[in-house]
């Protein structure tokens, strides 16, 4: 689960150059832009992830002075990657005494602050007659980033093996086959296969593409988890003809764990050979195979292996890494691609 505000603890303070007036703190991975002698090395502090939705009481300055925006009824600001005098700054931090009561680190103080994920407004090509709420057997699509696991890439994984693929930006979508049942979900949701659904994205894309088709023939309980990618999707920056179904994890759900990455890969080819689909389905495009975190010294080197192009755009989402041997991973997401969204 995402913490998207915690009790972290301040690891450096240096100067920016050129300013008197502001320095940057370092959280884990994270680097923020604080005002100068606000906090101190060492100092707990409660750190706001960026995308979180910061209630107007917490952080009144964050609307400069405009009126504050609206999410869910809660006025407030969405935290975005911003920079600062040539800094990059990512997140929020408050001092510790904004909780109100005594917390210890690494605690999650999101519901304390009323803290929400900012989630963009679903298109109406999207948007769907609902099923239920995204089914409990299956695990959503959400890698941890880089920079709240430094000590553990370095650490445990520093030499072992990861496959690297695109992170592309698109729409999250489940499709399932369940001890005889299908289903087809967005990101939170598990959307109705009705006839009053036929032209919703996901469920269009998951009959065309033969997906659905494929998980019945194999008769296992499987989800296949992917990023729906086309038309009126994310502003379809990799100007897509026609929607697709970019595959990235197949879950196991009787056996409560992701494919590795050779069997995936295996799994995918096998279906592509019998599929009688004329829209296929694909697999995430694979960027490296045998990727190890001590190529290089930091999560900042990390961070800019993340920038390039992606499938037909120049600038891509970033990378996510998985273990080959098991089910830990993460993301880097490219800081170019962060600032230059709208």
């Amino acid at each position: 689960m995402r913490k998207l505000a915690s009790i972290r603890r301040i690891n450096l303070i240096e100067p920016i150059e050129g300013a008197d007036a502001i320095e940057v703190a370092t959280v884990d991975g994270w680097k923020v832009v604080v005002k100068k002698g606000e906090f101190k090395v060492n100092d707990l502090a409660v750190y706001f992830e960026i995308d979180s939705w910061v209630p107007t009481e917490l952080a009144p300055f964050l609307s400069k002075g405009k009126e504050p925006r609206e999410f869910n009824g809660v006025k407030g600001e969405r935290l975005r990657t911003i920079k600062l005098r040539g800094q990059i700054s990512q997140g929020l931090i408050l001092p510790y005494s904004v909780c109100g009561k005594i917390c210890v680190e690494g605690e999650d103080v999101s519901e304390l602050l009323g803290v929400q994920k900012y989630e963009p407004p679903i298109p109406s090509q999207l948007a769907g007659q609902v099923k239920s709420l995204f089914p409990s057997f299956i695990p959503k699509t959400d890698q941890e980033r880089i920079q709240n696991i430094p000590d553990l890439v370095f650490g445990k994984y520093r030499d072992e093996e990861f496959e690297v693929s695109l992170k592309l930006d698109g729409s999250s979508c489940t499709v399932y086959y369940n001890n005889g049942e299908v289903g087809v979900c967005s990101r939170n949701l598990e959307l109705k296969m009705s006839e009053e659904n036929k032209d919703n994205a996901y469920i269009k894309t998951a009959i065309k593409s033969g997906l659905i088709d494929a998980l019945k023939r194999m008769g296992r309980n499987l989800a296949f988890q992917g990023e729906l990618m086309g038309p009126s999707i994310q502003g379809n920056r990799e100007d897509l003809p026609v929607a697709n179904l970019y595959i990235f994890d197949i879950y196991d759900i009787d056996k409560g764990a992701y494919l590795l990455p050779e069997e995936r890969h295996t799994m995918l080819f096998d279906i592509r050979k019998w599929n009688e689909s004329d829209e296929q389905f694909s697999m995430v495009p694979v960027y490296r195979i045998a990727f190890k975190p001590s190529e290089f010294d930091s999560v900042d080197a990390i961070l800019r292996y993340a920038d390039g192009p992606s499938l037909n755009h120049p600038m891509r989402e970033g990378l996510v890494f998985k273990h080959v041997k098991s089910d830990f991973s993460f993301k880097a997401i490219s800081n170019k691609f962060l600032l230059s969204e709208k």
